[in-house]
């Protein structure tokens, strides 16, 4: 969330509160970074572009997702497997820029640093491993994200399995290790 989602989005009235409601493109930017184990948000995006597809302001999806925009092009892919008779309804000039960005990204070599994990931008919980035991930085911590080192430790002490009171996690029987691990 930026500035940028209080510019031009509608006025709504919710419980007597005057409040800015997202529009369809900002909804989206949201939804696409819901990739938890319990909790995906993925289907959400495919119902959005199946009924407004018409509607979507293209342009600024694609500039909303930024450096994010492999993760704009995985849902749109996915949206193509989902509905294939429908996925012309993605504007053909969407998926050609975003297929040639990732022809010319793979032309390169990788990336500086290739330790980061930015999987933490889409889960709290599914890339703590890699940030915790195998010492990637954790992607909330890089320039393409707005939190701050305070904001990952609570965001990720509020993981139900990490609170004292959570139910201990199920295991595969006997000796073996909780499924979470």
């Amino acid at each position: 969330m930026d500035d940028r989602w209080f510019e031009d989005n509608a006025w709504a009235d919710v419980l007597g509160v005057p409040v800015r409601v997202a529009n369809m493109e900002d909804g989206m930017l949201s939804k696409a970074f819901i990739m938890e184990r319990e909790r995906y948000d993925g289907a959400d995006i495919a119902h959005l572009v199946r009924a407004n597809a018409e509607r979507i302001d293209w342009k600024r999806l694609v500039e909303r997702f930024g450096p994010h925009w492999r993760v704009l092009l995985a849902h749109l892919t996915l949206f193509g497997f989902i509905y294939p008779g429908e996925r012309d309804r993605v504007p053909r000039w969407v998926m050609e820029h975003l297929a040639d960005r990732l022809k010319e990204e793979v032309a390169q070599p990788p990336a500086q640093d290739p330790h980061v994990c930015a999987g933490t931008l889409l889960s709290r919980e599914q890339y703590l491993h890699d940030v915790e035991k195998l010492g990637y930085v954790d992607g909330r911590l890089t320039p393409v994200s707005t939190m701050t080192a305070d904001d990952v430790q609570m965001w990720t002490e509020a993981i139900p399995a990490r609170q004292p009171d959570a139910p201990p996690l199920p295991t595969l029987g006997g000796d073996a290790k909780p499924l979470a691990e």
